[in-house]
């Protein structure tokens, strides 16, 4: 009897488990000031690109995800405007609005108001549960980021995905058509450009 061969979701699905739970024992291995430590260095790698930057979209970091928030604070005192995606009542599409994350959103997750002015930023930093060699990224699952990502003009924007080190994997991640892949991946480790993306 034929086995079926395994679809995309499958892959991405078996990825996923995969991924979080080596981001979890990563994670789990550190003490709360190496952790630290490693914020900060990711911080570093990424300085120069804010510094080059408008307007930054961010996210707040659930779980063991990395926190961009020592990098988020250089950008504040450069006096960069601080974006964060934004779900408006009933949409499953969300917005980035400029301003502190105050209040949930529909899926329990810190967001600016819905007074807070919607913006257009030139660098978005993205969480992920893993990024492959070519840029591919590995996300929730949920596809907020690539609908919201789609909606940017890809030149004007720069995409550059965060996460620990273990979240860069070797293999091919299967992508899907409506899937937008990274310009680059940060980690505390290096910051890796994908394509004819570079650091300029």
């Amino acid at each position: 009897m034929a086995v079926p061969s395994p679809t995309p979701r499958s892959e991405k699905d078996a990825l996923r488990r995969a991924v979080r739970k080596a981001r979890m024992a990563h994670v789990s291995s550190l003490g709360i000031e190496t952790r630290h430590a490693l914020e900060e260095q990711l911080a570093e790698h990424l300085s120069a690109i804010v510094a080059g930057a408008t307007i930054v979209a961010a996210y707040v970091p659930i779980g063991t995800e990395i926190s961009p928030a020592p990098l988020l604070a250089r950008a504040r005192r450069l006096g960069k405007t601080i974006a964060y995606p934004a779900f408006d009542h009933g949409s499953d599409t969300f917005r980035f609005r400029a301003g502190d994350p105050v209040m949930p959103g529909p899926h329990r997750i810190q967001q600016p108001g819905p007074d807070a002015p919607e913006v257009i930023p030139d660098l978005v930093l993205v969480p992920l549960i893993a990024c492959g060699p070519d840029g591919t990224r590995l996300g929730q699952g949920k596809g907020h980021y690539d609908r919201a990502l789609a909606g940017l003009e890809r030149g004007r924007a720069r995409f550059v995905g965060l996460g620990w080190k273990v979240q860069r994997i070797d293999d091919a991640i299967p992508a899907d058509e409506w899937d937008v892949a990274l310009d680059g991946f940060a980690c505390p480790r290096f910051l890796e450009w994908f394509g004819e993306a570079d650091d300029a």
